[in-house]
């Protein structure tokens, strides 16, 4: 079957600057992490920003203006319109967070950062994916049809623990919002118009509100065909695991409990269970760079070879007091576990010959890990008589578990790494008059212990002594929001991060004899630092702002491709990293609204150790300039259509070294439009890449293991959601 073509030929980027550093309308908040229901604030449709609250990195929920950086709250407007186009999980970042990179379109989320830099990501406030392993896997762990929003903290923070070197971003799930019985059912069909680029989704979402508990049981299955490109020609399957060609299974139940005087108490609990699996009816053809020719799939599997997998459990449980001594107490506890399988290789670093003749052996690698971890926290308003002095003060206690292994050979490839912290931590905040201050300390305290190992045949079989190493640093922040007359404000934050490198990578890696754990310069954590000023006008209206923000760690983590196996490798040595971020929204009329967004970053280490900052990080650790921006036109009162463009920038990098780099944009439209038929459900129809434009991801344009993709052509799609 031939695509259709395009109706549309001639559509400009809605490239505008007009923008906030938060970005989106109000939206419904949490009262905590994983407490109470999100109808504690103001209604998504309500106009007043003054209202919008987080509890990322607070806790307890907080107007967003009282704090000294930039937030993005991404609404559940904004979620829907972007799963109009597409179920990729990252795709509403990329489009809503000035920050954030292009969004991979696979299984694995390679290339994916926030500001430069790795971010933690969150699911109702816990920890997905591993540190210690990064398998760029952390970002696909359950069904978008059950994210309420989703906050982003821009920039290093220690607030939520190990691994927020870029940020935080935390997807918070929905919660009943009407009193009885509400159900949604969804249904999906999307397709490129070729035979085999077929795929559903059909999911049911159960929500009852009562005066003493809520509930939220949901469950989905998605099934995805296979990708074609603009041109159009067949997409190939990620080495490091795609969407196309799998089916992806989510269970998700959450329920709570109010009691006590004035309902000041909650328990609540929450189970989720997610699962992504290719089907593994394809295997990856490669590309020729000289010719152009990208990537393609053919039918038919690796012999063998097994279906790549991502698989995510969740379980948590919560208490919340708002009245213990004169403050709210909360305490939450979970465990989680992550299960990831790659598709099969027959790299050099996968040969043995005491297994296979060499050249001949596949293998599959396989990442397990474990979590799990106690948060605690207390806040107290008018602390000592003193209006406007607000406490907050905890402990949190983890421990992360990890190893990879080449699954079919039964093959140790990076050994079991267990780490564990204890973090006290202490917030104060003091409004005066106009102008809201903050300060804070937060001390890690880890070890991180690693069994004995012998390394691959690839890496010549060497023995490594196991360990520990201790992990210790203390994390300050400081920062003051000052509110101007006419609606403006600004702020201004200094900040410290904490993460560990990629533990795995560096100990894998190892081949030559008598290394010890303790002695692997690699291992020693990033701390970075960040220095951030910014301005916000937030009418009624319309909104504005500008961030311009320098985070710099002495021992940081660029990304270069390792000459051999065409693999990545970890370089340790210092990264500063500067931006400007704009971003914003305007409601032209009751049936126009725009919005618009910038981000230009500049990242810079070494060409040489012990040398001067002067090599220009390139596509794999720092995006290139984005713009992007919506139009919305709601031309019916239970009607509206929406289009959207993203346009990054091309660049030229290190001309004349060796690691000279040129990548080249592309610009992209999205169409979704909307009717709501009442008691008949909603209808939605959307369609991404509007114009069918082909193109080559920018973090694929640079040689890499097997890594010449192509982005997705144009894609239709209808999905219908029915409340009853």
């Amino acid at each position: 079957m031939r695509q259709v073509p395009a109706s549309l030929s001639t559509l400009l980027l809605l490239a505008s600057s007009i923008s906030t550093a938060y970005a989106q309308q109000a939206a419904p908040a949490p009262a905590a992490a994983a407490s109470a229901p999100a109808d504690a604030t103001v209604s998504d449709q309500q106009p007043n920003r003054l209202a919008t609250t987080v509890v990322t990195g607070t806790r307890t929920a907080k107007v967003i203006d009282k704090i000294p950086g930039a937030i993005n709250v991404v609404s559940r407007e904004d979620i829907a319109r972007t799963q109009a186009v597409t179920e990729d999980a990252t795709a509403v970042l990329a489009r809503t967070v000035p920050g954030y990179s292009e969004s991979s379109q696979a299984m694995s989320n390679t290339g994916e950062n926030l500001r430069g830099r790795i971010a933690l990501r969150l699911f109702d406030g816990v920890p997905q994916g591993s540190p210690l392993r990064e398998g760029t896997r952390n970002a696909t762990f359950t069904d978008m049809g059950i994210v309420g929003r989703i906050e982003v903290i821009n920039g290093p923070s220690a607030s939520e623990g190990v691994g927020a070197a870029g940020g935080i971003i935390n997807y918070i799930s929905k919660s009943p919002t009407k009193k009885g019985n509400e159900f949604q059912l969804f249904t999906r069909y999307t397709t490129q118009f070729e035979d085999d680029s077929g795929g559903f989704k059909v999911g049911l979402n159960w929500m009852r509100k009562d005066d003493d508990y809520d509930l939220l049981v949901s469950g989905s299955h998605i099934d995805r065909g296979m990708t074609y490109d603009g041109q159009p020609r067949r997409i190939g399957l990620n080495t490091s695991g795609s969407v196309a060609d799998s089916k992806a299974d989510n269970l998700f139940v959450k329920g709570g409990f109010d009691f006590g005087t004035d309902k000041s108490q909650r328990i609540q609990a929450s189970l989720s269970k997610f699962k992504i699996e290719g089907n593994n009816q394809y295997r990856l053809v490669d590309g020729d760079r000289a010719t152009g020719v990208t990537n393609t799939s053919e039918r038919g599997a690796v012999p063998g070879s097994r279906a790549e997998f991502n698989d995510f459990e969740q379980a948590t449980a919560a208490y919340i007091n708002k009245n213990l001594f004169g403050g709210t107490f909360n305490v939450d506890v979970y465990a989680a576990r992550q299960a990831m399988r790659y598709p099969a290789e027959n790299g050099d670093d996968r040969q043995d010959p005491l297994i296979a003749p060499l050249g001949s052996l596949w293998d599959q690698s396989e990442i397990l890990t474990k979590k799990k971890g106690l948060r605690t926290g207390w806040t107290g308003e008018d602390m000592f008589a003193v209006s406007g002095l607000e406490f907050r003060g905890g402990i949190d206690f983890v421990e992360d578990n990890a190893q990879q292994r080449l699954a079919l050979t039964d093959r140790v490839w990076v050994p079991p790494m267990i780490y564990r912290s204890m973090a006290p931590y202490a917030q104060l905040s003091y409004d005066i008059g106009p102008v809201s201050l903050s300060g804070g300390l937060r001390y890690e305290d880890g070890k991180l212990r690693v069994d004995d190992y012998t390394t691959t045949y690839f890496r010549k079989r060497v023995f490594v002594q196991g360990g520990t190493l201790d992990y210790t640093a203390t994390l300050p922040n400081i920062g003051a929001v000052v509110h101007l007359p006419n609606d403006w404000s600004a702020y201004m934050s200094l900040s410290k991060g904490f993460t560990l490198p990629n533990v795995g990578i560096p100990l894998r890696n190892i081949n030559y004899p008598g290394q010890s754990v303790e002695g692997i310069l690699d291992l020693q954590a990033i701390i970075v630092k960040n220095k951030e000023i910014g301005a916000n006008w937030r009418g009624r209206n319309a909104s504005f702002g500008v961030s311009l923000y320098e985070s710099q760690s002495d021992l940081g983590v660029s990304l270069s491709v390792d000459p051999a196996t065409n693999d990545f490798i970890m370089n340790r040595a210092p990264v500063n990293i500067r931006g400007l971020e704009l971003s914003g929204d305007a409601s032209l009329s009751k049936e126009w609204k725009v919005s618009g967004l910038y981000s230009r970053i500049l990242g810079k280490t070494t060409f040489v150790a012990g040398g001067p900052l002067d090599r220009r990080m390139g596509v794999n650790d720092v995006n290139p300039d984005k713009l992007g921006g919506t139009a919305t036109w709601n031309f019916m009162p239970h009607g509206d259509v929406s289009l959207s463009g993203t346009r990054l920038l091309s660049r030229d990098l290190n001309i004349g070294t060796s690691n000279e780099e040129h990548t080249r944009g592309y610009t992209l439209f999205d169409l979704a439009g909307n009717y709501d038929f009442g008691r008949y459900g909603r209808l939605t129809l959307g369609i991404e890449n509007l114009t069918d434009k082909f193109y080559i991801l920018s973090w694929s344009q640079l040689a890499g293991f097997r890594n010449y993709w192509s982005g997705r052509g144009r894609t239709y799609s209808i999905s219908h959601t029915l409340t009853f």
